[in-house]
């Protein structure tokens, strides 16, 4: 008698191997957003710290070295008075640009579902460069500013800012803010660098 069972159908069950495509790592926070508010403040730090610095001019009676005290001329002390202030104004006016065309830049890869390596790594280097510009900047303006304050009694360096009061307290805020500046371009250079870490690790 023939059998009449058939061969059971072998079905061949493919198990899906678990997925090995690692996704890429993101930063655990919208990189783009914070990136552009701390360029954003570092552009209105920079603005503030030239117009301060550009707006300090004052003019003083002032006796005139050689005759009676009683005779005195009107003298303007200015930020042009001193390369170094000139600088301060050239560099922070540089930074200001800088900070509004990395934002900009920064606005259009956030539009993208991922970051550009090569972007992340020139925002983290050039905020290195200007993180040197500004710093320096800073430092020579803070060394004039000093000497006005106090003078230099050693080689006769007399202080100005009992008499140009104004004049200093422009100089004063505006190296404050060019401190500020100086200090979010260094979270920037961190952040820069911490987003570029997160993408590739």
């Amino acid at each position: 008698m023939e059998s009449t069972d058939k061969p059971a159908a072998v079905t061949a069950t493919t198990t899906t191997p678990p997925s090995t495509t690692v996704a890429a790592s993101k930063c655990p926070f919208n990189y783009s957003a914070v990136d552009v508010g701390l360029r954003v403040v570092l552009f209105a730090a920079a603005v503030i710290a030239v117009v301060v610095m550009a707006t300090s001019k004052q003019t003083e009676m002032v006796p005139v070295p050689g005759l009676p005290t009683s005779v005195r001329v009107p003298y303007s002390a200015e930020f042009t008075d001193s390369p170094a202030f000139v600088y301060f104004v050239a560099a922070l006016s540089t930074t200001g640009l800088y900070s509004i065309i990395t934002a900009l830049a920064s606005i259009l890869l956030g539009r993208r579902p991922s970051y550009t390596n090569t972007i992340l790594l020139a925002f983290a280097f050039m905020d290195v460069v200007f993180v040197g510009i500004v710093a320096s900047a800073t430092g020579a303006a803070g060394g004039v500013a000093y000497i006005g304050l106090r003078g230099n009694s050693h080689v006769r360096w007399d202080k100005i800012c009992n008499v140009y009061d104004e004049f200093c307290r422009h100089i004063g805020t505006a190296i404050a803010f060019s401190l500020f500046a100086a200090i979010l371009l260094v979270f920037l250079t961190m952040f820069s660098t911490f987003a570029l870490y997160k993408k590739i690790r």
